[in-house]
């Protein structure tokens, strides 16, 4: 079974989730930092290549009332790139509260800041992938 891929956008890190082979739960990949838009392409293409991905999962972070904010406009024209360079399908979801949700994982897991830092932009992508799983099962 083909495997899915999630992105969480972030303003200097993309954080990255996977399913497992059989789709039903996600894990937390790597981060990718923002260094360049080819350094960002070449690095997503690798990933679907090394796990014959064949759907990518963008989060896209809404307001609470719903609205687009910059954020939401920056990961929306990023997956519109993503539809113009990559052969395969890209879906966005809703992911208000996710980054929340994940902070508050590792504040209960008791990282420190550094960590917390480092780490939440994957926690975010693996809540938005499982979401996106259970939703569609």
């Amino acid at each position: 079974m083909p495997r899915i891929l999630a992105f969480d956008i972030g303003e200097k890190r993309i954080g990255v989730a996977i399913s497992d082979p059989l789709n039903i739960t996600a894990q937390g990949l790597e981060t990718i930092e923002k260094k360049s838009t080819e350094s960002v392409l070449g690095k997503i293409k690798s990933l679907t290549e090394q796990y014959d991905g064949v759907k990518i999962i963008i989060g896209m972070p809404y307001n609470i009332n719903g609205t687009k904010g910059p954020a939401a406009k920056s990961a929306e024209e990023f997956a519109a790139l993503l539809r113009k360079k990559a052969a395969i399908e890209v879906v966005t979801v809703d992911e208000r509260l996710t980054s929340r949700q994940g902070e508050r994982v590792l504040l209960e897991a008791d990282l420190s800041r550094k960590k917390r830092k480092k780490s939440i932009d994957k926690i975010a992508a693996q809540l938005n992938l499982q979401t996106y799983m259970d939703s569609h099962a």
